[in-house]
């Protein structure tokens, strides 16, 4: 699976359980913790009343690189944490990391760039590690 502008992809042959816990342990390895989970799939039959298939966005944060890109800019809170999704998708696993250096972009602040591309390292090798 090809990266979008916004995110890096990849599909897995794990089950969507089995990928999930993967995605956490690998988010552990990089130094990352979970501060925030939504079951996208419960929220959207809970409130409207729509079936679909698994979808969990996990709200990583690597605290050095938070505290790092909020000290430079305290209005890139609102682009925190690093969102991280584990979604089946046409019954394949997907997993998807936000690419932090084109959200980092939007700020206009030159220190950022470093920030990014640190922690957009970290997330390629989360994905990379669920790849196939």
């Amino acid at each position: 699976m090809k990266d979008s502008p916004i995110a890096f992809q990849t599909t897995s042959a794990l089950p969507f359980d089995e990928a999930v816990a993967r995605v956490r342990a690998e988010l552990a390895t990089e130094g990352f913790g979970v501060l925030t989970e939504i079951d996208v799939q419960a929220t959207l039959k809970k409130k409207l009343d729509v079936d679909r298939e698994p979808y969990l966005i996990l709200g990583a944060c690597h605290p050095p690189s938070a505290h790092r890109a909020l000290s430079a800019a305290p209005e890139v809170g609102v682009l925190l944490p690093c969102n991280v999704t584990v979604s089946v998708e046409d019954g394949t696993t997907v997993i998807r990391a936000m690419d932090p250096a084109a959200v980092m972009g939007l700020v206009s602040a030159p220190e950022l760039a470093a920030v990014g591309e640190e922690i957009g390292t970290k997330l390629r090798r989360v994905v990379d590690a669920l790849r196939g």
